[in-house]
């Protein structure tokens, strides 16, 4: 994923042409597909080039692969230039998340803090996804990876900058 700044969040990753006509192949970043219907424009971010709006022409699942096209990217060549690009909307523009649901760009940058103790763990630096709705906070750059269960993340308030946690004994002896 490119460095995105902190007014948009990725929906999307354009992955490798599609057809003759501009269309690109896409990795989803949300875990809310329906979240596309009505899109009208997005912004592409690629590493190297600078923010670029453009206008959405259509976006549908085809075999469960969500294809794009935008308007002004109408050739094979014009789409590869934009293969590996993000696909980013305003963060104003998430989709509302049910209560107990947090977006992972919310919770990177929040401490790490013992649920018992003032320590701090450090600051998660990712969330990864590891299938079938689980997830791992990454703290410090991989040094410890938490559960993000709510037995283990027992306080999550990424509006004041921390989640809290009540680690299993010697899960913060572990090497990444």
């Amino acid at each position: 994923m490119n460095s995105l700044p902190q007014s948009l969040i990725a929906i999307a990753a354009l992955g490798k042409p599609r057809g003759n006509k501009g269309e690109l192949t896409s990795v989803l970043l949300t875990s809310k597909p329906g979240r596309f219907d009505g899109l009208r424009e997005v912004y592409l971010l690629k590493a190297g080039q600078p923010r670029t709006m453009f206008p959405v022409e259509r976006i549908w699942n085809h075999d469960g692969t969500y294809i794009f096209k935008f308007r002004g990217i109408d050739s094979i060549n014009q789409a590869e230039a934009w293969r590996g690009a993000d696909v980013c909307v305003p963060r104003e523009e998430r989709v509302p998340l049910p209560p107990g649901e947090f977006f992972h760009s919310d919770l990177i940058g929040c401490e790490l803090r013992d649920a018992k103790s003032p320590k701090v763990f450090g600051k998660i630096t990712d969330v990864q996804e590891i299938g079938h709705g689980g997830a791992l906070l990454e703290v410090d750059r991989g040094k410890l990876l938490v559960p993000f269960v709510r037995a283990i993340c027992v306080e999550i308030r990424p509006d004041l900058g921390y989640v809290a946690a009540d680690l299993p004994e010697g899960l913060e002896n572990l090497d990444a």
